[in-house]
């Protein structure tokens, strides 16, 4: 029955005996994470014998450059074009960068500020005042970037199709000081909402007054299924070429989650205008990233059948913790009126929402209980959800008998809060 169908005795019974549940787990002495989307030890596992590369000089060459040296800036032509064959974007708009493709989107945001862009008048440093939109619940290490910065940060509903797009034209259509927005286009981090065509479309061609706004893609997730075949995202710099738009886009991936999380090889594709302003600041910035590493990933994933076969691997461990987890809150949750949470299709997240003024709260009693969270309101800019009712969960990281753990004491807090607040609100 929902908790809000009882009447006053039944809810103080049923606290009674959630009370005593939560309060025999504290006495467990737990050490659970569910707080980070990091890849178990068994998903980095599958990535142990890219190790082995290179095996000797003749490994440390490709296309005649040697992976030894200096240069090659812009990433080794290989791997440019391996990651033209997984994102079908032209391998002269291919930077390739480190093994962090969050360092390429603080590189993109700073060189805005410093230099400015192709469309930019004059540097975003000296602008007098700068906002961005920031889908939520969204990234919390976007919105920290762009938060580093000074800029305002504005949120923007997500929905099952996207970021509410009604709200973002409506934003950008006359105030030049709105320069960009940030999006996890498939399997959002943390709603796992994959963007609608449409939403694509309207990103790519709506009219903005600032003509430097920046669609700032981060398709971190574009390998990550469950199951084949995973969803489709419409490609964004064909709509925005399309529309005259080629230089709002710059659009990110990584290795990072396909072969080692802090060992993976970036990279940013922009248009030609764009590259062409950015490309100097690269030849002062680096001479030349890690390319034995770029050489490493060549050898072990090959191309793009080879590294679909290699995802699969890595979804049948991740689909089952995400089943696991699943289970417990349909088992434990549904029915009672408390908490809703999302059915992902891929990528490393579930997001739950929990009665208004709960989130808090339940992070608290999951602390306490030895489970550790993303803290509430992270997901949202400053940190502040405004109704404190998301809740993001990663059930990636844990063993499947961990996330079975954690997910029942994350169950046993959200009704407790859930209790807690119905009473007080019958007093």
């Amino acid at each position: 029955m929902k908790y809000t169908a009882q009447n006053k005795a039944e809810l103080l019974l049923e606290q009674k005996k959630v009370s005593a549940v939560y309060q025999d787990i504290c006495r467990q002495g737990l050490r659970l994470d569910l707080s980070r989307g990091k890849p178990s030890a068994e998903q980095l596992d599958l990535s142990t014998e890219m190790l082995a590369y290179p095996r000797d000089k003749a490994d440390c060459y490709l296309d005649g450059a040697d992976g030894r040296n200096y240069g090659l800036t812009y990433g080794l032509p290989a791997m440019q074009r391996f990651f033209s064959d997984l994102t079908g974007i032209a391998p002269g708009q291919i930077v390739v960068g480190g093994n962090s493709s969050l360092s390429l989107m603080y590189d993109i945001i700073a060189h805005a500020v410093q230099f400015g862009f192709a469309r930019s008048s004059r540097p975003w440093g000296k602008e007098e005042r700068i906002r961005f939109l920031c889908p939520a619940p969204g990234y919390d290490r976007h919105f920290a970037i762009t938060e580093l910065f000074g800029f305002e940060l504005v949120s923007i509903p997500m929905t099952p199709t996207g970021p509410d797009m009604d709200l973002v034209e409506a934003a950008v259509k006359d105030d030049p000081t709105v320069k960009g927005i940030w999006c996890v286009p498939m399997y959002s981090n943390p709603t796992g909402v994959t963007y609608a065509p449409d939403t694509v479309r309207r990103l790519a061609e709506m009219p903005t007054a600032a003509p430097d706004f920046l669609v700032m893609w981060d398709n971190a997730y574009a390998l990550h299924n469950f199951e084949e075949p995973g969803d489709e995202l419409r490609p964004i710099f064909e709509d925005a070429k399309a529309a005259g738009h080629e230089d709002r886009v710059f659009y990110f991936t990584s290795t990072s989650k396909i072969t080692f999380a802090g060992s993976g090889v970036a990279m940013v594709a922009a248009s030609e205008a764009n590259l062409k302003l950015l490309r100097p600041a690269l030849n002062i910035r680096t001479i030349g990233y890690d390319k034995l590493n770029q050489i490493r990933h060549l050898h072990f994933l090959k191309d793009k059948e080879h590294t679909l076969l290699h995802m699969r691997r890595h979804a049948a461990v991740i689909k089952r913790k995400f089943e696991i987890l699943l289970s417990v809150l349909d088992s434990e949750l549904a029915g009672l009126g408390v908490a809703e949470w999302t059915r992902p299709h891929g990528g490393y997240f579930v997001s739950m929402e929990v009665p208004q003024g709960c989130a808090a709260e339940v992070h608290r009693l999951c602390c306490e209980a030895g489970v550790v969270l993303t803290p509430a309101g992270a997901t949202f800019p400053y940190g502040k959800d405004p109704k404190d009712s998301n809740l993001r969960l990663a059930p990636s990281y844990p063993s499947d008998e961990e996330v079975e753990s954690a997910a029942r004491v994350l169950c046993c807090a959200v009704r407790l809060a859930a209790l807690t607040k119905l009473l007080a609100q019958g007093e």
